[in-house]
């Protein structure tokens, strides 16, 4: 079996949602044990009862180290403070031989089982950011990206999360200070400070925006192909819908990275349609909805100035859902 967890609080919840169920239909054996970050998620999780999932509320989590640092920290850094602790308590609290911590905004199109076999006998697993050069931030945000890591319950795995775990409690906030950025630039010289790391080579876990202008993706039978500029092929695991804002009037801004219309057409589709769909569910059977449905004046004004100097830049991509078939 394999053994996930992850955070978020209601703002994430239909992403939350969309992995789980991505999950479901694509791994055969799995666990995942969720983190609502606030009260409205974890009463709408406890009522939806997922049948693979083990719902862990802040106040049996949050111990006296992370309460300590809590008020110094943003909503945000204070989810990455949290990270290490997620996996370490799921490890420790239920006995577990390893566990995978995975982002809310990922989508799994295919098994995910193939990633953690390739650590063969390894105890930690991390995934690089393999940037496209023009999108390199390997020097501010990290060479690795904590979006799918793993950890084996032995020595080696459990003295590389502890001391992450600590770390992370003592510093992690959204800047770059004396080399460190959040709770990824820690990962940076894992491979050198730690015994038993594998770096993740399976093209197919971590496409994300900021590397997939590197691969072409073709679709093959009901999953996806992708290729390097080397011909190295594998099957698209997973991709890390980063940035994207649901907008009013159904638009969704994709970010500030270079999409190739055809992939958004084909992924971006796919999950987009998912998560409208779980939004209508949580609408209908709990009244709660976070995809805006009408004109927001104020924040609209407050987004002007930034996506203009995208314009200039080349580096706005607002899409319709009406263009996709999707509707409210």
């Amino acid at each position: 079996m394999l053994n996930f967890c992850t955070l978020f609080d209601s703002y994430y919840l239909s992403r939350g949602l969309s992995m789980y169920r991505s999950l479901e239909k694509h791994c055969p054996d799995f666990h995942l044990y969720i983190f609502p970050f606030d009260d409205k998620s974890y009463d709408m999780l406890k009522k939806l009862n997922l049948r693979h999932v083990t719902l862990v509320s802040l106040k049996e989590f949050e111990n006296e180290d992370l309460l300590r640092v809590k008020p110094t920290r943003t909503k945000g850094e204070y989810c990455w403070t949290s990270t290490a602790s997620t996996i370490y308590y799921c490890i420790t609290k239920f006995n577990l031989p390893d566990c995978t911590y995975v982002d809310a905004d990922l989508f799994f199109f295919s098994d995910p089982s193939v990633l953690n076999k390739e650590m063969g006998e390894k105890s930690i697993l991390i995934t690089e950011h393999r940037y496209t050069p023009e999108y390199d931030q390997s020097s501010g945000n990290g060479i690795y990206c904590v979006q799918y890591i793993n950890f084996k319950n032995d020595t080696n795995g459990m003295r590389a999360l502890t001391w992450w775990k600590d770390r992370c409690i003592e510093w992690c906030f959204n800047r770059a200070e004396d080399g460190k950025f959040g709770d990824q630039k820690y990962l940076d010289d894992w491979t050198t400070r730690f015994e038993g790391v594998h770096v993740l080579q399976n093209l197919g876990g971590g496409v994300a925006p900021w590397n997939v202008q590197q691969y072409n993706i073709e679709r093959k039978g009901k999953g996806y192909q992708i290729t390097d500029k080397n011909g190295v092929t594998d099957e698209l695991v997973f991709y890390h819908f980063h940035w994207v804002k649901f907008l009013h009037h159904w638009k969704v801004d994709l970010g500030c990275y270079n999409l190739d219309f055809p992939l958004v057409e084909d992924i971006y589709k796919e999950w987009l349609e998912d998560i409208v769909n779980v939004e209508k569910e949580l609408e209908s059977k709990f009244q709660f909805r976070i995809i805006p449905a009408k004109n927001n004046f104020i924040r609209e004004s407050k987004e002007i100035l930034s996506n203009i100097k995208r314009r200039v830049k080349g580096m706005y991509f607002i899409v319709d859902l009406k263009k996709f078939g999707i509707s409210g």
